[in-house]
């Protein structure tokens, strides 16, 4: 009997699949014994999946850094306020000038003072809009990465789904053999009790140990199913022992078309967001680059200021080259020009920032080379599975016909035990592979869809 190989792939396959971390589950994600559906189980986890909660904070972040590029453009107030003590002071120390007045604490007063200084900023060489065209494209990356990340999700969840569906049709399958053994073991001993030539306690023996055999890979079928159900209900954040009922019951191909590999290859390349977040980030990482080169230039204002200052026992001097910082009032408006000079420092940024777009073009370059070849992948094993599963089907249709005949045979006493093993073991070893080349074409057909970013037409809730 060979379904061992497949009940072991399923199960090794399923724990790898189990790398979902556990997370707070809520009480309200469906009523308790609802049915799922794909549909439904790709809504769900969508819906409660930490990764595109990260992947909104990135999108908010970046619209906050749009935001702050923007409201450069506008009036920048600066605002000083005083309050202390100051000495006094009046006209007649003035004239003449007295230059010996002595200090006394006694002669302290009390003033206080408002400085305003009001900077509109009129052209910046580029500062501001190129700092504006790298946050937006920024936003752009980020959407594009969430997108990325529920399109992983989506995969994750087709693994998880027909990982499970597999590890039930192989539970079905060891109970089909399980059966047709049991009802084997019942006619032999009924002929050996019967004095029958054809039966002898060797067959007996045989069916015992093939019996066994068949309850070892039924356990290791339970275990890959509660495994993959485990899997499934952390995806969707299902409490551990949450009732889960698939309304898919059987594993199938579809009779979807399969369109020609061009046809994917132009759908990957017009539709990956990974190509949407290069385009985006190249944008982005050239407004940079000009944002920095732009650090050359001088910053062209418009500024007001306003000084106001008030204390007591201080007389206020009405000559425009006295200021006195403690009795004021003055104003003014100028246009204005602000250079920061260094050396080395401006240019350093600029080729760091250029750095970082000729790495992204680098990127671009590996992109272009390797999501090719990722789409021809999962188009050759779309087709592969799906012209193995035409033959296992084949195959194993005719070993169902050989093993009905062989215990029939045996059950008229006209053929041997022997014959029901070897039909049995080529049958479960025929459906076995069948349903791992439907399980490959599921997940292949997903995989593809994946890499060509294929629309689902399913609304997150």
């Amino acid at each position: 009997m060979k379904i061992s190989y497949l009940t072991s792939c399923a199960c090794v396959a399923v724990v790898l699949l189990v790398t979902v971390v556990g997370r707070s589950f809520g009480e309200d994600v469906i009523p308790p014994h609802a049915a799922l559906s794909l549909d439904d189980c790709i809504q769900l986890a969508l819906k409660y999946a930490p990764e595109l909660g990260e992947a909104d904070g990135d999108i908010a972040l970046a619209t906050s850094k749009l935001a702050e590029a923007k409201a450069y453009r506008y009036p920048q107030l600066e605002v000083t306020a005083l309050i202390g003590p100051a000495p006094t002071a009046y006209r007649e120390y003035l004239d003449p000038v007295r230059t010996d007045k002595p200090f006394s604490f006694n002669s302290l007063t009390w003033f206080t003072s408002a400085d305003a200084t009001l900077i509109q900023p009129l052209y910046t060489f580029g500062k501001i809009s190129e700092n504006m065209k790298a946050a937006t494209h920024g936003i752009e990356v980020d959407r594009s990465r969430r997108q990325q990340r529920a399109n992983e999700i989506v995969l994750k969840v087709h693994e998880y789904y027909y990982g499970l569906l597999l590890a039930r049709e192989m539970k079905e399958l060891v109970l089909e053999v399980e059966e047709i053994l049991i009802r084997a073991r019942e006619k032999a001993q009924k002929l050996l009790d019967q004095g029958s030539a054809t039966v002898d306690e060797m067959d007996l023996y045989k069916l015992d140990a093939f019996s066994g055999m068949a309850t070892k890979y039924l356990e290791e079928a339970k275990k890959g199913e509660q495994l993959a159900l485990a899997a499934l209900r952390a995806r969707l954040n299902l409490p551990v022992y949450a009732p889960l009922e698939t309304g898919t019951e059987r594993l199938v191909i579809d009779n979807a078309e399969i369109l020609p590999l061009e046809t994917y290859l132009n759908n990957a390349h017009a539709r990956r967001p990974e190509f949407q977040q290069i385009a985006e980030g190249l944008k982005a990482r050239s407004a940079l680059v000009e944002a920095a080169k732009a650090n050359y230039y001088p910053d062209i204002f418009l500024g007001g200021l306003f000084s106001w200052a008030y204390a007591e026992d201080r007389e206020r001097v009405h000559n425009p080259y006295l200021t006195d910082p403690f009795q004021h009032l003055v104003g003014g408006v100028a246009l204005g020009a602000r250079w920061k000079l260094d050396f080395g420092i401006t240019g350093a940024k600029v080729s760091a920032e250029r750095a970082q777009y000729n790495r992204l073009l680098s990127t671009s370059d590996f992109a272009n080379a390797n999501v090719p070849l990722q789409v021809k992948k999962y188009y050759l094993d779309l087709i592969e599975a799906k012209n193995s599963a035409a033959a296992t089907r084949s195959a194993y249709l005719n070993a169902k016909k050989w093993a009905v005949t062989a215990v029939a045979n045996f059950d008229f006493g006209m053929g041997p035990a022997k014959d029901i093993f070897e039909a049995l073991q080529a049958y479960s070893s025929m459906r076995s592979d069948f349903f791992k080349s439907v399980y490959n074409y599921r997940i292949a057909a997903a995989s593809l869809n994946y890499a060509t970013n294929e629309p689902l037409n399913i609304q997150e809730k």
